[in-house]
């Protein structure tokens, strides 16, 4: 079952999930440090992450309202694992680049 509206809000300002969030972004930030230059779209992402690298918490607050609305996040909250919250992250990163 999908969170209500408020159980959404309240969690895009969960300090402890917005701080597994900030986690999930410098994983997926030294992912694309490391991937090769030619990966399609490269430029864009290795400025987000040298952005993310040195601004965790604000890439974090930027990406936590998409992560929020995430089919898996709606459904397990903030009792998502760790994986399906990389997953959630990642996808949400995605479609803002």
């Amino acid at each position: 079952m999908a969170l209500t509206y408020e159980q959404s809000a309240d969690l895009m300002n969960d300090p402890v999930f917005r701080g597994r969030v900030k986690v999930a972004c410098l994983k997926y930030a030294t992912y694309i440090n490391d991937e090769p230059a030619n990966t399609p779209a490269h430029s864009t992402r290795i400025r987000w992450a040298q952005q993310t690298m040195s601004m965790p918490d604000a890439s974090a607050g930027q990406v936590t309202p998409t992560v929020v609305m995430d089919g898996a996040v709606q459904a397990d909250g903030a009792a998502i694992t760790d994986a399906e919250l990389q997953s959630a992250v990642e996808n949400s990163i995605n479609k803002m680049l």
